[in-house]
């Protein structure tokens, strides 16, 4: 349907099976949101795996939406202080650390790596010891479409620009450029599969969890409700029709003055100044767009893009 989004199913694959827990950290950088949420803010935000809602809720009030009921539940649960699990997205990336161990990337110089703190450093060892001709053939195969046919179903895969794997290598030069390792708790995530979030809030106020698709629970909530929103990637793989309508949720939903924060793994159309995803030092993200609701229905970049293909 027009307005049904890919992420009811709960899982990855095309498959009709029983949902599963995709992630089982965010690779997300919640320091973006602290950084454009004021102090006291009522905040939407979608569950995951409860990092940023856990992250906001010192300073915020937070509201947390997953349409997967596994997913949410898990999310409540890390709020509560319950350990990390490994969810599909990280197994997936285990699936390429593995590979890369075939081509140098041994814990002990990935360890290296992630203790320098020093971008020109950063960017040299990479250079002579992980940029290698394997790694780049390897990283080229695994994001391939070929490949990645085998474990997404095909709305995910309609964002994503072409030469996928060069894009990648692109995004982890940029992110060791500009961030220290040492500092980098995302970097660990994705080279170790390091679950931990560091040392959590000694106060926070309790964050409401609830299980629902995010258009529709924010078509029930009453106009002016929200003061930011923070939405993932959620369009990613989303048709025409649940854009237009989480956009118009979005904007009746928010204050006059609310801000929104959306991710995505496409590549920006342009240098817009709303694109903040090299201040994301969770390396993944083509755009990281903050922008006023009432700039929301400029969105041009959420859709599929152009050409149907990438290698």
């Amino acid at each position: 349907m027009a307005d049904e989004t890919p992420w009811e199913a709960g899982r990855f694959d095309a498959g009709s099976g029983r949902k599963k827990i995709l992630f089982g950290r965010m690779y997300e950088d919640a320091a973006i949101e602290e950084s454009v949420f004021p102090t006291g803010s009522h905040v939407f935000c979608i569950a995951s795996a409860g990092c940023t809602a856990i992250k906001l809720a010192p300073h915020h009030t937070v509201t947390a939406v997953d349409i997967n009921p596994l997913q949410l539940t898990y999310a409540a649960r890390r709020a509560a202080g319950g350990a990390a699990q490994i969810g599909s997205a990280e197994r997936l990336v285990g699936i390429g650390r593995r590979l890369m161990a075939l081509f140098g990337w041994r814990r002990r110089t990935l360890e290296t790596f992630l203790d320098l703190e020093r971008p020109d450093e950063q960017i040299a060892f990479w250079s002579r010891n992980l940029d290698t001709t394997g790694f780049r053939l390897a990283i080229d195969t695994l994001l391939s479409l070929r490949w990645l046919r085998s474990v997404y179903a095909a709305p995910f895969l309609q964002i994503l620009p072409p030469q996928f794997g060069r894009v990648m290598r692109r995004r982890l030069e940029r992110c060791w450029r500009t961030h220290p390792n040492r500092t980098n708790p995302y970097a660990r995530a994705l080279l170790l599969g390091d679950l931990s979030e560091g040392a959590r809030p000694t106060r926070s106020k309790e964050i409401r969890f609830v299980c629902a698709d995010a258009a529709a629970f924010l078509e029930s909530c009453a106009p002016g409700t929200f003061d930011g929103f923070t939405l993932s990637n959620i369009l990613d793989g989303a048709p025409e029709g649940y854009r237009r309508r989480l956009v118009a949720a979005v904007q009746r939903a928010g204050k006059r003055d609310a801000v929104v924060v959306l991710r995505s793994f496409a590549e920006p159309e342009d240098e817009s100044t709303d694109n903040q995803a090299t201040r994301d030092r969770s390396v993944l993200w083509g755009i990281v767009d903050v922008r006023p609701v009432a700039n929301l229905f400029e969105l041009r970049q959420f859709g599929p893009p152009a050409h149907e293909h990438f290698s």
